[in-house]
């Protein structure tokens, strides 16, 4: 059976750990080459040093995505490195998490320089090599804060919705240059993020339990789940998927909550 990414290079930021290791792992077995970014170094390098792939196949960088000549460099050493970049998977976030009145200056550009800021410098360093070429495919991965609002989570919804804005906004731009730029709205997944916030509670297992309860099916997503997903739309499987918003929740953002 042919390997489905055979022939993309991908680049794809917030590697080191979580949802961003998992999409990784799983694009390497289906035959992609990648150059992985984290502004972690010292992590990433340690996970690159444990993924078992041929020589060639993944590169990697030390880099924060807020800064756009650190980026633009980059992405010339990833084309370098594993061939021009013919997809990108837009995975580093951060949560910042308060109310409103209570959300500091600092919080709220930190929370844009990465979550939307970030995005726009890293398809804005690979576009004009696919549209050069003929082509590619840019995945952000959002969240189902893109589309609602959760008390007490201000400001990360209000960069998550501008996500999607940047999402719809390239792809039609660059539909007739045969760029397709979609998005990916995980729910809550089991990361490293989602073990310190339970943490932030007093009692570990019920803060637990309680996001479990949430969902319809008892549990949230592994973060291998929202790899296969980010596999599918970044690979040719959808050529008319554009613009479009794939959400991976478990069905949590369709149940009314009381409030």
């Amino acid at each position: 059976m042919a390997e489905r990414l055979s022939g993309k290079r991908i680049f794809l930021t917030g590697a080191a750990q979580g949802i961003g290791l998992a999409i990784a792992e799983a694009c390497l077995a289906e035959g992609a080459r990648l150059f992985l970014v984290d502004r972690d170094g010292a992590l990433l390098d340690k996970t690159v040093a444990g993924l078992a792939v041929p020589r060639g196949h993944v590169g990697h960088a030390a880099a924060d995505i807020s800064d756009g000549a650190a980026i633009a460099a980059v992405v010339s050493q990833a084309a370098a490195e594993i061939g021009p970049i013919n997809a990108l998977i837009n995975n580093a976030g951060v949560n910042v998490f308060s109310t409103p009145l209570e959300a500091t200056e600092e919080e709220w550009n930190r929370n844009f320089d990465v979550n939307v800021k970030g995005a726009w410098n890293c398809s804005k360093a690979v576009l004009p090599g696919m549209i050069a070429s003929g082509g590619g495919a840019i995945l952000n991965i959002a969240s189902t804060h893109s589309f609602t609002i959760i008390p007490h989570t201000f400001p990360y919804p209000v960069a998550k919705h501008a996500l999607l804005g940047l999402t719809k906004s390239l792809a039609l731009e660059y539909a007739a240059q045969g760029v397709r730029v979609n998005a990916l709205a995980p729910g809550y997944v089991e990361t490293q993020k989602a073990i310190d916030y339970w943490n932030s509670f007093a009692d570990l297992a019920t803060a637990r339990a309680n996001t479990m309860a949430l969902h319809p099916g008892g549990r949230i997503a592994t973060a291998r789940e929202i790899a296969l997903a980010a596999v599918f739309m970044i690979s040719d499987e959808c050529p008319f998927m554009n613009a479009a918003t794939l959400v991976v929740d478990g069905g949590l953002s369709q149940l009314q909550h009381p409030a």
